[in-house]
């Protein structure tokens, strides 16, 4: 069983609870006679390695304890580590490579350039494969921003592409049919890879039929794999569409003479092409519905714990004022260039109401995005969004001398530094004692905000420094 942090570093060097580790337990829930800490009067004994912040998912190489741990990284590294029993893997005192060695280096990582979430990973070992000989006993582990999926060796640890383009992956597994497939959040979909030795196209991502209001834009669009590159020849109705040679076709103003019009498109390349699933347009003469989103307000800011009411109104040129089961609401928190949903899709009311997390994600390049969906009887349907951006502040921790380390979130940094929060998340601090600078010993004595030498602080409204005093013993 795997565990994050609970977004609190410090748990996953903490023995006396389950943050941050990999659990071992029987399948009646007992705990093995020999999982490494079971003799300890202190560590749980469920615990089987430590020093993980998310390990999202996991897997071993077919029926053997061969494990691989796909850990999300916080701020450069995304990390697969080979999971042993007692191994401490670092986190929160490091991240990514580490020569310290009472923690275990990943085997595997990449950076936030090429990433940010290591997300699915699976061994390709079926019964009975369908990829050639070559990707036996592999690893296949995807990234959800940057959409890829890759195939680990396990003998040279090096990786190699083996999709791109894949939507939000979070989890790969291998089929009994020796396929693989992925599960696709961004299209709320799954794919399955298969071998061929047919070279063709394939479609992955099939035009979609579309109901759109006369007068109104309508595009459609194909996603293809297979060696590149590709060509694209739309069609109408079964008639090659002069100049529609891209993936996609847009038509800039529909007429009610489009309404019932079938497209479908041809993918290319040198081995051979691929036609299409047929989309059918429907055009009518309703209009679309408004809708507005009334609350939180346009340039509403906000702070960790806050309780966000969200309310909006809608009506429609035909129907009127639309009841609430023409609603839709969805939250989604927006990090750096990425998002994670915070509030699935709902439908069924006018107002809503939820409340920012005071735990988790510490960086300031965040906001969250509210989006409303109206729907009227005829199926036209309108979107809006309403960003709420964080209230922010500057902290800087100094110590006396300086030049002495802290910890904040469980990471050591040199003094002085400043970062910048959002207003009410909750931080660890702790100041190490004792300290050796320039030869001399150093022993914590007070932080200036009161607290003990390690303790919890809530980024506070405005800017402030924290400071913490050491004296010689």
């Amino acid at each position: 069983v795997a565990v994050g942090d609970n977004a609190k570093g410090s748990n996953s060097q903490n023995l006396s609870n389950l943050f941050g580790k990999i659990l071992r337990i029987t399948s009646d829930g007992t705990i093995p006679s020999d999982n490494p800490f079971v003799q300890s009067t202190t560590a749980r004994h469920e615990i089987w390695a430590l020093g993980l912040r998310n390990p999202f998912t996991f897997a071993f190489r077919g029926t053997t304890n061969f494990m691989y741990i796909n850990d999300v990284g916080q701020s450069t590294w995304e990390e697969i580590d080979l999971g042993q029993a007692g191994a401490n893997y670092g986190w929160p005192a490091t991240e990514g490579p580490t020569t310290n060695p009472a923690y275990k280096s990943p085997i595997y990582y990449y950076g936030h350039s090429d990433g940010c979430a290591i997300t699915g990973g699976a061994f390709y070992s079926p019964s009975t494969p369908n990829f050639p000989s070559s990707y036996v006993g592999k690893y296949f582990f995807g990234d959800y921003c940057s959409g890829f999926i890759r195939i680990l060796n396990p003998s040279t640890a090096r990786a190699t592409e083996f999709v791109t383009g894949a939507s939000q992956p979070v989890d790969i597994q291998v089929g009994a049919d020796g396929s693989l497939y992925y599960l696709a959040r961004g299209t709320s979909s799954v794919m399955k890879v298969r071998y061929t030795t047919n070279s063709s196209p394939v479609i992955t991502t099939q035009p979609t039929s579309q109901l759109v209001s006369v007068g109104y834009p309508v595009t459609f669009s194909v996603v293809a794999s297979g060696p590149p590159p590709y060509s694209y020849q739309w069609l109408r109705n079964g008639v090659n569409i002069s100049g529609a040679n891209a993936r996609t076709y847009r038509i800039v103003s529909t007429t009610l003479s489009d309404n019932g019009a079938r497209f479908r498109v041809r993918v290319s390349n040198a081995y051979g092409n691929t036609l299409s699933n047929v989309a059918t347009l429907s055009v009518t003469s309703d209009k679309p519905p408004l809708g507005q989103i009334l609350t939180p307000a346009q340039g509403t800011t906000y702070f960790g714990g806050m309780v966000v009411n969200y309310s909006g109104s809608a009506s429609d040129f035909e129907d009127g004022e639309l009841p609430p089961s023409a609603f839709t609401w969805q939250v989604d928190f927006h990090h750096d260039t990425h998002l994670h949903p915070f509030i699935a899709a709902t439908t069924g009311s006018k107002t809503g109401t939820f409340t920012i997390p005071t735990r988790g994600e510490t960086s300031s390049n965040v906001y969250y995005r509210i989006i409303l969906t109206v729907k009227d009887s005829a199926g036209l349907t309108r979107t809006v969004t309403r960003d709420i951006l964080p209230r922010k502040a500057d902290m800087t921790f100094a110590t006396t001398p300086a030049g002495l380390r802290i910890t904040l979130d469980g990471e050591q940094r040199v003094t002085p530094f400043t970062v910048t929060g959002v207003v009410g998340i909750i931080r660890a601090i702790a100041a190490p004692s004792p300290q050796t600078l320039n030869g001399l010993s150093y022993v914590f004595q007070s932080w200036s905000d009161g607290g003990a030498r390690s303790h919890e602080i809530r980024t506070p409204s405005v800017s402030t420094t924290y400071k913490a005093n050491f004296i010689r013993p």
